[in-house]
């Protein structure tokens, strides 16, 4: 009998952990792991908040570029 690890999902969670940790470091927020996909966290909506704002800032660069042709 073998246990099946979803590598993938283990991957993404232990990869936004290091985002998250990332962005505590740099915003200068207390981090905590239990804060992770934990909605009631101020610092987890804060952090959601700066991942969509850096999303639509991309997204507003590419939309700006021209392109040559």
């Amino acid at each position: 009998m073998t246990i099946e690890f979803n590598r993938e999902a283990y991957n993404k969670v232990f990869d936004d952990l290091e985002r998250f940790r990332e962005y505590c470091r740099y915003e200068g927020k207390k981090y905590d792991e239990k804060f992770l996909y934990n909605d009631d966290s101020s610092v987890w909506q804060s952090y959601k908040r700066w991942q969509h704002w850096m999303k639509n800032k991309k997204n507003k660069t590419k939309k700006n570029k021209r392109t040559t042709h």
